[in-house]
């Protein structure tokens, strides 16, 4: 089977199946991103997908519909990420398929999706998988990044596409621990060219960062085509070579397209992953 962007699901019209169907998931290997930025052999950061969906249902043992808001942790290390409307597609097959209880929807998820973002490989580290049912939703917490905010800066844009360039760093300051936070994060999906609004957290100790010259960096993906995971990790690439910082956390929470966000997280140092806690505009 193809695993190229182009021969996806995205952009072509698609029956939707309503019968537990895994091979409508459709992986994308990670690797000839990753080496566009030059990234070859041990990845240079750690991190994690986390992906929420809200359109999940499926039939109890009597016929009657479930329903759930399920969160996935996809590992970074994956050798692959899993075409987003190819999950949407995989996720309604389960709608008129009979479980015996959310604990099986959740085994069934996380074994077919460990199977797609590995593609067959060993598992390494499977994906998470934890379903939250109605009567949990009032738990449901809404927050924005925690941060200070970049977007009141009065600066004037002129590149949209990527352009690492832009970023300095005061290598003769003290070193700062701070994080930085914008909503003018916005790409467009590398397929279909539909745009991809989203907020970015930079959290870094190190020489300061020209706060100015980060704020334009970021809008310079706004007419760039990547993947959300893609994104992240090309920030969190040019940061490093740029600004030095000795320690660097990126993370995106992107607005849902299809009943899915995708929220990449990736830290140059391994711990555990931000709480995936949804912003107001998702």
């Amino acid at each position: 089977m193809s695993t190229s962007p182009e021969h996806s699901p995205l952009g072509r019209p698609s029956a939707y199946v309503d019968t537990y169907d895994a091979s409508l998931l459709y992986p994308i290997p990670r690797g000839p991103k990753r080496a566009e930025l030059g990234i070859h052999g041990p990845l240079p950061f750690y991190g994690v997908d986390l992906w929420t969906a809200y359109e999940l249902s499926w039939l109890n043992p009597r016929g009657k519909p479930e329903v759930a808001i399920a969160r996935f942790t996809v590992p970074a290390a994956s050798t692959h990420i899993v075409e987003s409307k190819s999950l949407k597609l995989y996720l309604n097959s389960l709608s008129n398929t009979r479980f015996d209880g959310q604990a099986a929807v959740a085994e069934r998820i996380q074994s077919d999706l460990s199977a797609a973002f590995w593609q067959g490989g060993p598992v390494t580290v499977p994906v998470d998988v934890s379903l939250a049912a109605p009567d949990a939703w009032g738990c449901e917490t809404v927050a924005p990044l925690e941060g200070e905010l970049l977007d009141s800066l009065d600066i004037a844009c002129d590149r949209y596409e990527p352009a690492p360039e832009l970023l300095t760093a005061d290598s003769t300051a003290p070193p700062v621990r701070e994080s930085l936070v914008s909503n003018l994060l916005k790409s467009n999906c590398l397929v279909t060219g539909q745009p991809d609004w989203g907020s970015l957290r930079i959290a870094y100790t190190g020489p300061p960062i020209d706060r100015a010259s980060l704020l334009r960096y970021i809008v310079s993906f706004r007419n760039h085509n990547e993947f959300h995971e893609q994104c992240v990790e090309r920030i969190f690439t040019d940061l490093t070579a740029r600004c030095r910082p000795s320690q660097l956390d990126v993370l995106a929470r992107y607005t849902r397209r299809g009943g899915l966000d995708i929220n990449p997280w990736r830290s140059s140092r391994p711990g555990k992953a931000p709480a995936n806690i949804r912003t107001g505009r998702q």
